[in-house]
């Protein structure tokens, strides 16, 4: 129980820890605000509700050190956990008591974040300044996390402009290197993520019976903090077989055919691809054009990622089963969807036939390509 202890003129309300040791709840200037307060701290620890004021005066930066022992997640997302507290949330709250971090003071954060960075970025930071709060709310060192409802996202996300069979061409087109061409085709064709593509190996690569395997602990190649090693795809769902249709084996056997390299896709001395490399030296000169060149762009500003949102909506565009387009992009349906739906031969046939048409038709077009992609 809580007791009033009178220190000069002050009168201060203490109270017991479980182990024995006595802290100090507030001070007042009265005998009778302090005997309120002493009543309110033994009816808030009669209901295991009390919080420890002393608790609650931890910086966020001690808060953090804290927190982080007994937080699970992968070497990725902590290094992208790193860069948000190290660039924005430490430089401004760090030394800030996590009892005096006001909800005004998030929405100043928030504003002043817009003027430097995208809103996807922002929210992402606010995501993690909210999951600290509230885990200190969880731990009982603050009675409420002021970062709730505090809306960041307000135009909502640009829409992805998925690319045509005739625009992936062109693409691939522009780019010197055989195999970065396969890649290119390969991306849009079966919908891998990036890391599924660079860390392909050939032990996982089945073209006698026409599929690819993402390996449950090895099926993905991650860059973390500059080094790349191979790792676990992205979720469970992820592990799966990509069936493949009959113009892609042919391409994946000549990148094979034409190196003695473990991994399928990989610089011409056998190193790990990395995406930025890819991005700034070879995929965005051949999308966004060259102005001094006269080479105009085909797709200005198209993600690599964005093949996954093209390979989905030539999928949707084919009528295919929803339950096969989530096996082949490595997603889970939520609810009864997930548990009842299965794929059945007959959709991954569809599957084959639909790309392999689709390869054909593009081949044939009266409007072909300026350079044929077989060419060497």
């Amino acid at each position: 129980m809580a007791w009033v202890g009178q220190r000069g003129t002050r009168w201060r309300v203490r109270y017991r820890n479980t182990d024995g040791t006595v802290g100090t709840d507030s001070s007042h200037p009265t005998f009778a605000t302090a005997d309120l307060r002493r009543k309110q701290v033994d009816i808030d620890q009669a209901y295991d509700t009390y919080l420890d004021p002393n608790s609650s005066r931890i910086t966020l930066t001690e808060w953090v050190t804290i927190w982080r022992e007994g937080h699970e997640v992968g070497a990725e997302k902590w290094a992208t956990y790193d860069s948000y507290l190290r660039n924005h949330i430490l430089p401004r709250f760090g030394d800030t008591p996590l009892n005096k971090i006001t909800r005004q003071d998030a929405k100043v954060f928030v504003k002043d974040l817009k003027r430097r960075l995208a809103e996807r970025t922002v929210a992402d930071v606010m995501s993690l300044l909210g999951l600290l709060l509230r885990e200190a709310v969880a731990d009982r060192r603050i009675d409420f996390n002021p970062c709730t409802g505090i809306r960041v996202i307000t135009g909502g996300r640009p829409e992805r402009t998925p690319a045509t069979t005739h625009q992936i061409n062109h693409i691939a087109e522009r780019i010197p290197r055989r195999s970065d061409q396969i890649l290119v085709i390969t991306a849009a064709y079966t919908g891998m993520r990036w890391g599924e593509l660079a860390g392909l190996s050939r032990t996982n690569v089945h073209l006698g019976d026409g599929f690819l395997h993402l390996h449950p602990t090895t099926g993905a190649l991650h860059e973390v903090r500059g080094k790349l090693y191979l790792g676990t795809p992205k979720t469970t769902a992820s592990t799966r077989d990509i069936h493949l249709p009959p113009f892609l084996i042919s391409l994946l056997q000549e990148v094979i055919d034409s190196h003695d390299h473990e991994t399928v896709f990989c610089g011409p001395h056998g190193a790990w691809l990395r995406r930025s490399t890819m991005s700034r030296r070879i995929w965005r000169p051949a999308v966004n054009g060259n102005p001094t060149t006269g080479t105009a762009p085909i797709l200005k500003n198209m993600h690599f990622h964005d093949n996954r949102h093209t390979h989905k909506t030539w999928l949707i565009e084919d009528d295919l089963p929803e339950i096969a387009q989530a096996r082949c992009l490595g997603h889970h349906l939520a609810g009864v969807r997930g548990i009842y739906s299965h794929v059945t031969p007959v959709m991954i046939a569809r599957i084959i036939n639909s790309l392999e048409d689709r390869w054909q038709d593009s081949r044939s077009s009266t409007h072909p390509p300026r350079r044929h992609l077989h060419a060497a």
